[in-house]
């Protein structure tokens, strides 16, 4: 089980493999994305809960150095504090994974304290608000709370995924494939592009500016294909969240098996999704590949 927020969406969302379980609305840093301490920006990259505080307390509870203090949120407690940064109901304490990026020295995502918590019921969702932290409603971090086990993983990306199709998505898509596809791995222009990127569904991620950084695409019968993430964004979640917006797209269009080739070095990423090898390998373009296949839930 994890979690995948993304800032430009402003949403959070509970997997288990490619199972989406929750989406919630949220508010990140008003400051926008960074790491530095005192910034009072959300942090991104790859972080762990660890620690799970407040189990047990009423819905509206108030937290002030992760300790209940007993009071509630209502209108008339925040009218004689105006300038409290009000943690409600459950808090998720952050710690990153990656050194330099969000842990250790100046960018320690848990020494900046940085949470998942609730918020009064006039804190907006959908937007950026707040100081860093990431804010929720409070049925939904309660909900939340009670689904994730300490430790699970949680992934804050600078980008967003969208599907479509290629008269609306081609533009940005096509570029992009052609530089992974044809400038770095050799593939030829002729065999990149085929006929059936106008009957597919793509998906698209987009960085804050609305830049293609990754796609992939979802045949009519169940192949899925064209994977690419540009180089800097590798290693970001990308390609995970491409292919569970795929798989989840499959799975609403009723298809029942999904079939890829992979490329053989990238076979055990789809592993990690249900996905089983079949047969020997195989060339294609001039680069290996194995035939991977995974059954859908009905």
């Amino acid at each position: 089980m994890d979690i995948f927020i993304s800032l430009p969406a402003q949403t959070l969302e509970l997997f288990d493999a490619a199972l989406l379980l929750s989406r919630y609305a949220i508010s990140t840093a008003k400051n926008g994305p960074g790491e530095q301490n005192g910034s009072f920006r959300t942090p991104r990259g790859r972080h762990l809960i660890r620690a799970k505080i407040g189990a047990g307390c009423p819905e509206n509870s108030v937290f002030v150095r992760r300790r209940p203090t007993g009071e509630f949120w209502t209108p008339e407690l925040a009218g004689q504090f105006p300038g409290r940064d009000w943690m409600l109901s459950r808090i998720l304490w952050l710690s990153g994974r990656e050194p330099g990026r969000n842990r250790l020295g100046p960018v320690d995502t848990m020494r900046r304290y940085i949470y998942l918590h609730g918020s009064p019921d006039t804190a907006r969702m959908g937007e950026p608000g707040s100081i860093g932290c990431v804010r929720m409603r409070n049925r939904d971090i309660i909900e939340l709370f009670d689904q994730v086990p300490l430790f699970s993983a949680v992934n804050i990306g600078d980008y967003r995924i969208g599907t479509g199709a290629w008269p609306d998505l081609g533009a940005k898509v096509a570029p992009l494939r052609y530089k992974v596809f044809v400038q770095e791995q050799g593939v030829p222009p002729e065999l990149e592009a085929d006929a059936f990127d106008a009957t597919s569904l793509h998906a698209m991620a987009q960085d804050a500016f609305g830049n293609a950084i990754g796609t992939g695409r979802l045949l009519p019968d169940g192949h899925i294909g064209r994977m690419a993430v540009l180089p800097e964004w590798r290693g970001q979640g990308v390609a995970t969240q491409l292919l569970r917006r795929l798989m989840a797209a499959a799975d609403a269009a009723g298809m029942r098996c999904l079939v890829l080739s992979a490329q053989t070095q990238a076979a055990s990423f789809y592993t990690r999704f249900g996905f089983a090898a079949e047969g020997e390998e195989f060339l294609e373009a001039g680069i290996r590949h194995i035939r991977m296949t995974c059954l859908v839930a009905g």
